[in-house]
């Protein structure tokens, strides 16, 4: 029976490729996670914030960004941006006085990345498997 050789520099190749294939697993796998925190963020601020005419309610949205390989999400109100810190923390009103704050922002934030950093390590132990 012929005796089947392996060279170092195929079994560091497949080392390699292996590496690659897990970190592109992982990394697709936590932006996934955290564009799906980013929609709920979006879609509970849409419920939750205060309406007047709707409009602000309904301006809420998310970009992502990528540089240096650093993945962002960034939830932002495009239809009303200059109301989302008066509205989130009140503010002083011509007459002197201060209109109540209403927090909604942060309240939404809160609920939905509660556990992140537990759901990326399991996501980085598990290779990019949920």
């Amino acid at each position: 029976m012929a005796k089947k050789t392996t060279s170092v520099d195929t079994v560091a190749g497949e080392i390699v490729l292996a590496i690659e294939r897990y970190t592109e697993d992982v990394s697709k796998a936590i932006e996934n996670k955290i564009d799906e925190k980013a929609k709920a963020i979006v879609d509970e601020l849409k419920i939750t914030s205060p309406k007047d005419t709707g409009e602000y309610a309904k301006g809420w949205t998310s970009k992502k960004t990528k540089k240096g390989g650093e993945y962002r999400r960034t939830v932002y109100n495009k239809a009303k941006p200059s109301l989302t810190h008066l509205l989130e923390k009140g503010h002083a009103t011509v007459d002197g006085g201060r209109t109540e704050e209403q927090p909604h922002i942060q309240p939404a934030h809160d609920k939905h990345t509660a556990g992140l950093t537990r759901e990326i390590l399991n996501i980085i132990k598990n290779g990019g498997d949920k």
